[in-house]
């Protein structure tokens, strides 16, 4: 909310206030000539008040300070406004040029000081609350900003990394003169379209996710002649439903890049995806070579990496399970929309 709707707000509480007055008077007209300068009095000295010490006492803290300006405020302005209006009329004439008969000021001064001191509180509050209000929206702007800045960065991890392990196994086919050269650059050129242009959207069909991840593994497969135990099996109810871009695929990567699959005919990547209602799980197991595997300096994104988009994308709607004994396993159950 801008300072102009503020004042706005603040003068149509003042005159919610003094309406009430207005209509509870007989004599609307006479009331309005003998108030109308206490009333333009009493809006000055309230926006003084509220756009300079409410910022600058309250919302800094300075309790005590803000509590004697608003006394000192509160008590100077009654009076001021009650010098304001008509003099009250004499009960009898004076007696001598000194003695004068008591003006009935009090009455009036007391009046005025309930109307400041209901309405300061009323616009302090007010005014309270419109700045916690605003501190929220802005401090949701600021974890949104932030939020989008981290998942761009982590899909900025992710993209390249997919790129520099699907030219890795073009090129090794490209140095035996293999035939499936031009099949893996095909393969290639669909999910590279994925990342590059459907990636961009915050949510992607399932479908993609898993033509993605079924190219990815075909790709892999061309690496060599000899046949490979990956499985990828799918139980989809919903080809539709709409998941975070490349979610899955950190899990299938680490999996390819530890199992040692291209090492020895034991070793193997089981993947499983199950889609039901709002519900998906996902399970991918590796084996674990007996003799430690020799991996690239580059690594993938690491699996810290996954595990915060998930807390970003998915809060208190996943689950993760990672288990290591003879085999390395992966389960992430999420709810979906």
């Amino acid at each position: 909310m801008n300072r102009f709707s503020r004042y706005i707000i603040q003068v149509l509480l003042w005159l919610g206030i003094w309406s009430l007055l207005w209509f509870s008077i007989g004599n609307q007209m006479q009331f309005l000539r003998d108030n109308g300068p206490a009333f333009v009095f009493q809006i000055l000295l309230l926006f003084l008040f509220i756009y300079m010490a409410v910022p600058q006492l309250l919302f800094k803290k300075k309790y005590l300070l803000f509590f004697i300006a608003s006394i000192s405020a509160i008590l100077l302005g009654a009076y001021f406004a009650s010098e304001m209006g008509p003099k009250p009329p004499m009960d009898k004439p004076p007696l001598n040029n000194f003695e004068r008969n008591p003006r009935v000021l009090p009455s009036r001064f007391f009046i005025q000081l309930l109307i400041l001191t209901i309405s300061s509180v009323i616009a302090v509050l007010l005014e309270t609350f419109i700045d916690a209000q605003q501190k929220e929206k802005s401090i949701a702007i600021a974890k949104a900003e932030l939020i989008d800045s981290e998942l761009k960065f982590l899909k900025m991890q992710i993209n390249p990394h997919f790129l520099f392990n699907a030219l890795n196994n073009i090129y090794a086919l490209s140095v035996t003169n293999s035939n499936k050269t031009q099949e893996s650059i095909s393969t290639l050129s669909e999910m590279l379209r994925y990342v590059i242009y459907d990636c961009e959207q915050p949510k992607v069909p399932l479908r993609k996710e898993l033509d993605y991840i079924t190219n990815y593994i075909e790709l892999f497969k061309l690496k060599s002649s000899n046949p490979f135990d990956i499985s990828f099996t799918q139980t989809i109810q919903n080809d539709h439903a709409l998941v975070a871009p490349m979610l899955f695929v950190p899990y299938i990567e680490n999996a390819f890049k530890h199992s040692g699959i291209e090492k020895g005919k034991d070793n193997y990547v089981h993947i499983s995806l199950v889609q039901e209602g709002h519900t998906i799980e996902f399970t991918v197991e590796n084996s674990i070579p007996t003799t430690a595997i020799s991996t690239d300096a580059q690594g993938g994104i690491g699996l810290p990496n996954v595990q915060k988009r998930l807390e970003i994308l998915y809060p208190e709607k996943h689950q993760l399970t990672i288990t290591k004994t003879r085999s390395f396993t992966v389960y992430l159950k999420l709810e979906i929309e």
